[in-house]
């Protein structure tokens, strides 16, 4: 059995012992993502999710009826868009978001504010952290979730399901060379993806090498000058989509001395897809394969 699916039946086998353990006269005892113990005086049956890639898994894993409450940014699957929403991810409205009576709040410590957790556990509202920065920790969050969720039983699909796709791309581009690969999450600052972001799990999977991997925390700043000196072969645009347009162009255009602009290497690629780590991730991950590797999809 794959690392990743053990990862994710132990994480299920722990959670599940715990969630059974639980009696009227006994609260449940969690461990979240970080490490940090989440008290439930039963198994949660109303969910308020802060995080669109959690909303995404839950849909995937069949647990939409136990979600009581999103983000305006839980768009997908569009019948998300239905669930009573607690406003954004930075600034929720917890006055809302109390009203909807939630067991428990699935947040995520890469995204909303520790302020936010202060607050909804001085409410008594139970908080439930999550992250995925590499692949193996996308396997990780669905199993926990299908825990949650009382969707056991939904995980080992899912997961299969998203392994097969991952593997089939890693097969269709092993044969070839690594090209040097610059990734722009954002370009007024530049963003771009560093050590402890999923992006760059996507990247190496699809075949490229990040120049920008090594770089400290998750999404650092990042000078022109320093892009320029690693000279990319791949230049990879993200596209936000909600209205913000792709990235332009013009100015990686200019830059003729590098190698990805010489050879018409620049892409637009579907942030949407490539920044959560929902069922979807898969669609980006080929996106991006396709891209950095044409010759290997011909």
């Amino acid at each position: 059995m794959p690392p990743s699916r053990r990862n994710a039946g132990l994480a299920v086998g722990v959670l599940l012992a715990l969630l059974s353990a639980a009696t009227p006269a006994h609260a449940v005892r969690l461990r979240d993502m970080t490490g940090r113990e989440v008290m439930l005086a039963s198994e949660p049956k109303r969910i308020v999710s802060l995080v669109p890639s959690v909303t995404e898994l839950i849909y995937a894993l069949g647990g939409e009826e136990r979600l009581v409450g999103v983000t305006d940014f839980c768009d997908w699957p569009p019948a998300a868009r239905q669930k009573p929403s607690v406003g954004g991810m930075i600034n929720p409205n917890l006055e809302v978001l109390a009203t909807l009576r939630p067991d428990l709040v699935i947040a995520t410590d890469a995204g909303n504010r520790q302020e936010t957790f202060v607050h909804l556990r001085e409410l008594g509202i139970a908080v439930y952290l999550v992250h995925a920065r590499h692949l193996a920790e996308v396997m990780d969050v669905t199993a926990r979730l299908g825990a949650l969720t009382g969707r056991e039983a939904a995980v080992a699909p899912v997961t299969a399901g998203l392994g097969r796709r991952i593997q089939a791309v890693t097969r269709a581009v092993a044969p070839f060379r690594k090209p040097r690969v610059l990734y722009v999450l954002w370009p007024e600052p530049l963003i771009v993806p560093g050590r402890d972001a999923l992006i760059g799990d996507l990247i190496l999977a699809a075949g490229g090498d990040s120049i920008t991997a090594a770089e400290p925390s998750d999404y650092p700043r990042f000078s022109l000058e320093a892009a320029v000196a690693r000279a990319p072969e791949v230049i990879l645009l993200a596209d936000h989509g909600s209205g913000t347009g792709a990235i332009p162009r013009q100015k990686w255009d200019r830059l003729t001395s590098l190698p990805a602009v010489r050879s018409g290497r620049i892409h637009s690629v579907n942030g949407t897809l490539l920044h959560r780590y929902g069922p979807r991730l898969v669609e980006g991950l080929e996106q991006l394969a396709r891209a950095i590797h044409p010759e290997a999809f011909r």
